[in-house]
């Protein structure tokens, strides 16, 4: 039992499961040849990338607003997220013909809101408010107060949580083999918390493992510390699991049902979204890629078992693709920035193309930069390798050849300065 007092029960959950056959039916458990086959595992995706919203958090959203009074209801409702909690709060509303206002923060991607829009139709409204999920959701928590209506919270609330748990119950009605490994996406923790709950009820032999960014980590903070801790500063780039602050309901379940929390880069991140596009045709969100982006960290661990990965989202908008594409690039050390001083002379450009580049090698970025003096001019050149064994010989051909420069994939602060 948690210190709150709450702990899913299995009843509660299965009241959920019905409460959802309502408006949506089970989401496929599919077995994925290419990821079986190079981890040398049964691996299968549960996915929730293809509910009617695209993401899991219709189930939480429609069972919490689901169980409210008709006072409630004629109050109208209110709800923070950066898109998927929003997207199954809209939907709600409009079918059960509920008043809702939706703050989203400023950052959100444009097709996220437009999604919005598009399920809630005439019976929402969307705030756009502050650079994060946890700035939009104190002002959603102020508009309640001074509105008088009624909080829909993405995580930290019992009934969201019995509504995010109807993903075990379906995974274990579809399995027909016993599950080693169930890897999950965590954000404030409502999904893994009731997904976690159900398997130490229902299959304790199971193991849970949780999967954050690296950039957001603030469910293993708290663990880790004991308590939830806000983090000072997040990366945003994983805008579904991106959160701050956990719930406090959500860390006392995961603190009792998860196994581990693998962080995961929010690069690698990325090169699981090319891969599952290219390898699968399955397009994901960034939080939807994570949990199969643990699977690298696991790997010795899983072989010859059982595996089954949360694909939790797939709301991602086509113009983030080229900042995905760059994200994998550097992270997988096949994309490398460098300020380069070349000399005021004719031939310096065509002796570094000649004689520094490799065959493979290519430049997909080259700016001038401002001459500091007469002899030398700076540009800052971007360098796509093929493999990133090659890097050590770019580097030994640039001494070799007294190239003057600056590597800044080393220097974050330079980086996010000029390419950032």
């Amino acid at each position: 039992m948690s210190n709150n007092g709450y702990f899913p029960a299995l009843n509660d959950v299965m009241s959920a499961e019905h409460t959802l056959k309502e408006i949506l039916d089970p989401t496929p458990l599919l077995h994925n040849h290419n990821l079986s086959k190079r981890y040398g595992a049964e691996v299968a995706l549960k996915r929730e990338d293809l509910q009617m919203v695209r993401s899991y958090k219709i189930r939480g959203a429609y069972n919490k607003i689901r169980s409210l009074t008709k006072e409630q209801i004629e109050r109208g409702i209110v709800c923070a997220s950066a898109g998927n909690h929003a997207q199954g709060v809209a939907l709600s509303c409009n079918k059960l013909g509920i008043k809702g206002k939706i703050f989203m923060p400023v950052t959100t991607p444009k097709q996220k809101i437009n999604q919005v829009k598009m399920f809630g139709g005439d019976e929402i409204e969307v705030v756009l408010s502050g650079d994060t999920f946890d700035q939009a959701n104190t002002a959603a928590e102020q508009a309640c107060i001074d509105e008088g209506k009624t909080f829909i919270p993405p995580f930290n609330d019992p009934k969201i949580i019995e509504g995010q748990a109807t993903v075990g119950l379906e995974i274990l009605q579809q399995s027909s083999a016993a599950i080693d490994y169930i890897f999950v996406p965590i954000g404030g923790g409502g999904l893994a918390s009731g997904i976690g709950a159900v398997y130490k009820q229902m299959s304790p032999n199971t193991k849970i493992i949780g999967v954050e960014p690296a950039g957001a980590a603030s469910m293993k903070l708290a663990i880790e510390r004991g308590e939830v801790t806000a983090l000072d500063h997040i990366d945003k780039f994983v805008d579904g699991a991106a959160v701050q602050r956990v719930g406090d309901i959500t860390f006392d379940i995961c603190r009792q049902v998860l196994d581990d929390i693998v962080v995961v880069p929010e690069g690698k991140v990325c090169s699981t979204i090319l891969n599952l596009y290219n390898f699968d045709a399955i397009v994901v969100e960034p939080a939807g890629a994570l949990s199969i982006s643990a699977l690298d960290y696991y790997k010795e661990q899983i072989k010859g078992k059982n595996v089954v990965c949360v694909v939790s989202g797939s709301n991602n908008d086509i113009v983030r693709m080229e900042d995905i594409k760059e994200r994998s690039l550097l992270f997988e050390g096949l994309k490398h920035y460098f300020v380069v001083r070349f000399p005021q002379r004719a031939g310096a450009l065509q002796n570094f193309v000649t004689n520094v580049l490799g065959p493979h090698d290519d430049i997909t970025y080259f700016e001038y930069k401002k001459k500091t003096n007469r002899d030398k001019g700076p540009v800052l050149i971007g360098i796509e390798l093929q493999n990133p064994d090659d890097f050590d010989g770019l580097t030994e051909r640039m001494h070799d050849h007294c190239i003057d420069y600056q590597y800044l994939n080393a220097n974050p602060s330079l980086f996010e300065f000029l390419i950032g």
